[in-house]
């Protein structure tokens, strides 16, 4: 195994730690929307996407996209590009990626085609504002 190879149980138990829903960036922007006297309902699971919070009256679907998972840390890491940081990434995490991200655009065509206006948070964003 070489020096940048981790052993894949180890990065399994990493992975399974992470959390996909009430993570401390939704928390906050929630806080932050709740504060302003913005109503809102939580992991709707009625349209494409799952959207993390939810405007029924205005039809508005809103995503907090982690910066791993949706291919922003390469900006947080002082990379140059998402291509270069992809570099780094074995074939698996590379198409994991890939897929996030096209998954996302389907759904949110998905979104936009049913009258949803799609709006995207990155999680660093929220973090320095929130």
């Amino acid at each position: 195994m070489s020096s940048k190879t981790r052993d894949p149980q180890v990065t399994h138990k990493i992975m399974s730690a992470v959390k996909s829903k009430d993570t401390r960036p939704e928390l906050m922007l929630r806080r932050a929307l709740w504060h302003e006297n913005m109503r809102y309902r939580v992991n709707f699971k009625n349209l494409p996407g799952k959207p993390d919070i939810v405007f029924t009256k205005y039809k508005i679907a809103v995503f907090v996209d982690g910066d791993f998972w949706y291919g922003h840390n390469w900006a947080l890491r002082g990379m140059s590009s998402f291509e270069e940081e992809l570099e780094g990434y074995s074939d698996y995490w590379r198409t994991k990626l890939l897929r996030n991200i096209e998954r996302d655009k389907e759904n949110d065509l998905l979104l936009r085609s049913m009258g949803w206006t799609v709006i995207r948070f990155w999680e660093s964003e929220i973090k320095k504002r929130c």
